[in-house]
């Protein structure tokens, strides 16, 4: 009886224990799937997670800041209009700050000496812009020389306006001008200045305007000195604007999106509201960019009125259509539909100067750099007329000088403007544009025949020209050859400069002794290879006794900057010293 309690006891607890161990099994299977299941469902998750941040930054990317987002949930107006311009979604490029000098610059030579006998003639394209000279300004107040091919002489002359004589009407869009001074760096030389003044109307006559901002907002924009000088700027230039004008706001980054669509330009409110609303991140497409402004504004287009793109950035497209050439022609085309592009630059670090002053070139427009809201005063409020109305185009100039009179000459500047001699009558060449009140300066150093001053020998063999006497009282002949805004045959204007002009006696005064100065201070950054030692406070004191009124303080202001490069080129010059002792 205890032998059969005691089996049945011990069968029990097998039971048991068989009993348990498979309960602990099972609960391990089951512990095993929920283990798998939530892996799996934290997988999908966190690819979800991913999916929508990626989603959320390519919206952002896409119209980086709005009121009316550029989406599936847009006007089917806006989308059919404008998709072609958008790229496939991307993940946005990381940017930081550079930390070497990637800044470009086209790289030229200074203009070298012809003899008038060999090679009378000189051609060369006007110029109106300033960007160089701003763009100048700016390294020096950072403490540092710019590198030489930064430095446009004629840009430098350019920035400051010169008591010309202006035309009455845009009939005669611009009156011409002709100076012969000695040139204070070569006693034995003369300045022969060329003055254009283009017709300024007075603000209640400009015509309705169609502007439309193309504002890079990628990464590389993230700065006060970028973006946020940008909204700056562009809120100065739509305070100036009436109810007849229309402005539009196109952004890109990766893509490109439209913030603004045409709107009156006395809506200050949602034009400023859309401003304050941009931020920066991303990469650069500006192809796709420019294509959408274009696009918009031809759509605002407004006859008989200004159309005009204003391009807003540091340059650095580094998306999409990035071929220097390629982002050329594109606007290069464009300009067929009467629509101008100008080029407003701003930063530092990564600027590329080279292609922003090409843009503006072939697109019927100008450039300009602004390092501060006080330049962007200047090109925006002051000189509005002349930054937005074209009032001649195409404007070529050629001077032929008198072999008997002038042995040798030197265009000052306009090194990338240079036209050949078969351009100045073919109205199929580009040149340059003149907007309402620009100055336009070019000066030629001229040296007589029988002077000391030259630098080239005669030829021993030369042939000895019979001297003309009906025209050997004159030196030079000047010729402009010029189109109306909408017009494609250029009209010709010639004016005989003297041999009487050159006199020693014939002594600079005021504008003159100023735009000289002007021209010394270009040419010392560019090393003053034709200044005959020539130096830094000479420059600087013919600037002082010829400032005259400055109203503004801008001619004071290159004093200063005058100045401060004396000294940065002093530094240079003992620190070279210091390596060449070692």
């Amino acid at each position: 009886m205890n032998t059969n309690k005691a089996n049945t006891v011990k069968t029990s607890l097998k039971v048991s224990v068989l009993a348990s161990m498979i309960a602990l099994a099972i609960s391990g299977c089951q512990n095993t799937d929920t283990s798998e299941q939530r892996a799996e469902q934290d997988k999908r998750v966190k690819v979800a997670k991913t999916e929508e941040l990626k989603r959320q930054q390519y919206e952002q990317e896409r119209v980086v800041v709005t009121g009316q987002r550029i989406n599936a949930n847009a006007k089917e107006r806006s989308v059919s209009l404008y998709d072609a311009a958008l790229p496939a979604p991307q993940a946005p490029a990381m940017w930081q700050q550079p930390e070497v000098n990637r800044e470009q610059y086209q790289h030229f030579d200074d203009s070298g000496i012809f003899l008038a006998k060999e090679q009378p003639v000189s051609t060369f394209s006007i110029d109106v812009d300033t960007g160089s000279y701003s763009n100048v300004r700016r390294m020096l107040n950072d403490g540092y020389l710019p590198p030489e091919d930064a430095v446009r002489l004629e840009e430098f002359v350019n920035y400051f306006n010169y008591d010309y004589q202006t035309p009455d009407s845009t009939e005669q869009p611009f009156a011409v001008n002709t100076h012969v001074f000695s040139a204070p760096w070569n006693s034995n030389a003369y300045l022969m200045e060329i003055g254009i003044k283009g017709y300024e109307p007075e603000k209640q006559e400009l015509p309705p305007s169609n502007l439309v901002y193309l504002i890079d907002v990628s990464g590389s924009m993230n700065s006060e000195d970028k973006l946020g000088l940008v909204k700056k700027s562009l809120k100065l230039l739509a305070q100036e604007s009436s109810d007849q004008d229309k402005i539009s706001i196109v952004v890109y980054a990766g893509a490109s999106g439209v913030v603004l669509e045409p709107t009156k330009g006395n809506d200050r409110m949602a034009i400023e509201q859309a401003l304050d609303r941009l931020s920066a991140g991303g990469s650069t497409n500006g192809g796709a960019g420019i294509e959408l402004a274009y696009k918009l504004a031809e759509q605002a287009f407004i006859k008989d009125g200004i159309n005009r793109v204003i391009l807003t950035t540091d340059g650095d497209f580094n998306v999409g259509t990035v071929n220097r050439e390629q982002l050329i022609d594109l606007v290069e085309r464009k300009r067929e539909s009467g629509i101008s592009f100008t080029t407003l630059g701003f930063g530092r670090g990564n600027y590329n100067e080279h292609l922003m002053e090409q843009l503006a070139d072939k697109g019927n427009g100008n450039y300009g750099y602004i390092d501060s809201l006080q330049e962007a005063r200047k090109l925006l409020v002051e000189q509005r007329a002349g930054t937005l109305m074209t009032i001649a185009k195409d404007v070529k100039i050629q001077v032929e000088f008198n072999p008997q009179v002038v042995a040798e000459y030197r265009l000052l500047g306009y090194e990338n403007r240079a036209l050949n001699r078969e351009d100045f009558n073919n109205d199929k060449v580009d040149a340059g544009e003149i907007g309402a009140g620009h100055t336009v300066t070019a000066l030629y150093e001229v040296v007589l025949v029988g002077s000391e001053g030259r630098r080239v020998d005669e030829l021993r063999y030369g042939e000895r020209e019979a001297q003309q006497q009906k025209l050997a009282d004159e030196a030079a002949l000047v010729k402009l050859r010029y189109k109306m805004p909408d017009e494609d045959d250029s009209k010709l204007i010639s004016h005989v400069i003297d041999r009487k002009q050159f006199s020693q006696s014939n002594a600079a005064a005021g504008d003159r002794q100023f735009a000289a100065s002007v021209a010394g201070f270009a040419q010392l950054l560019r090393g003053g290879r034709y200044l005959n030692g020539w130096d830094w406070q000479q420059a600087i004191e013919l600037a002082q006794t010829s400032k005259g009124a400055d109203k503004d303080g801008y001619r004071g202001e290159m004093i200063q900057l005058m100045k401060m490069a004396q000294l940065l080129d002093g530094q240079n010059d003992q620190a070279d010293g210091q390596v060449s002792n070692q």
